[in-house]
Protein backbone atom coordinates (compact mmCIF):
# COMPACT_ATOMS: atom_id res chain seq x y z
CA UNK A 1 0.00 0.00 0.00
CA UNK A 2 2.74 2.24 0.70
CA UNK A 3 4.29 1.59 -2.82
CA UNK A 4 0.81 2.68 -4.21
CA UNK A 5 0.72 5.75 -2.37
CA UNK A 6 3.93 6.76 -3.16
CA UNK A 7 3.70 6.17 -7.29
CA UNK A 8 0.54 8.17 -6.67
CA UNK A 9 2.07 11.56 -5.57
CA UNK A 10 4.96 10.61 -7.47
CA UNK A 11 2.67 10.84 -11.11
CA UNK A 12 0.73 13.65 -9.53
CA UNK A 13 3.87 16.05 -8.91
CA UNK A 14 5.00 15.04 -12.47
CA UNK A 15 1.47 16.39 -13.93
CA UNK A 16 1.68 19.08 -11.69
CA UNK A 17 5.53 20.13 -12.80
CA UNK A 18 4.73 19.03 -16.57
CA UNK A 19 1.41 21.11 -16.82
CA UNK A 20 3.34 24.14 -15.13
CA UNK A 21 6.24 24.66 -17.27
CA UNK A 22 6.12 25.57 -20.36
CA UNK A 23 7.98 22.74 -22.91
CA UNK A 24 7.45 19.78 -20.22
CA UNK A 25 5.04 17.63 -21.58
CA UNK A 26 7.02 14.52 -21.41
CA UNK A 27 7.06 15.24 -17.54
CA UNK A 28 3.10 15.36 -17.84
CA UNK A 29 2.55 12.60 -19.95
CA UNK A 30 5.19 10.28 -17.95
CA UNK A 31 2.99 10.99 -14.78
CA UNK A 32 -0.07 10.24 -16.74
CA UNK A 33 1.55 7.08 -17.58
CA UNK A 34 2.67 6.65 -14.11
CA UNK A 35 -0.55 6.78 -12.48
CA UNK A 36 -2.14 4.48 -14.77
CA UNK A 37 0.23 1.99 -14.27
CA UNK A 38 0.01 2.35 -10.69
CA UNK A 39 -3.91 1.82 -11.04
CA UNK A 40 -3.31 -0.80 -13.01
CA UNK A 41 -1.17 -2.53 -10.07
CA UNK A 42 -3.80 -2.01 -7.45
CA UNK A 43 -6.45 -3.79 -9.76
CA UNK A 44 -3.90 -6.91 -9.80
CA UNK A 45 -3.74 -6.70 -6.31
CA UNK A 46 -6.74 -6.38 -5.64
CA UNK A 47 -7.99 -8.88 -8.05
CA UNK A 48 -5.22 -11.38 -8.15
CA UNK A 49 -3.93 -10.98 -4.34
CA UNK A 50 -3.13 -13.77 -2.14
CA UNK A 51 -6.08 -15.60 -0.33
CA UNK A 52 -7.59 -14.24 2.91
CA UNK A 53 -6.31 -16.04 5.74
CA UNK A 54 -8.92 -16.64 8.64
CA UNK A 55 -8.12 -14.61 11.63
CA UNK A 56 -6.90 -16.23 14.74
Amino acid sequence: MVLFLFLLVAGIALIAIGASLDGMLYLLSAGVLLIIVDLLHLAARSLWGSPRRPAR
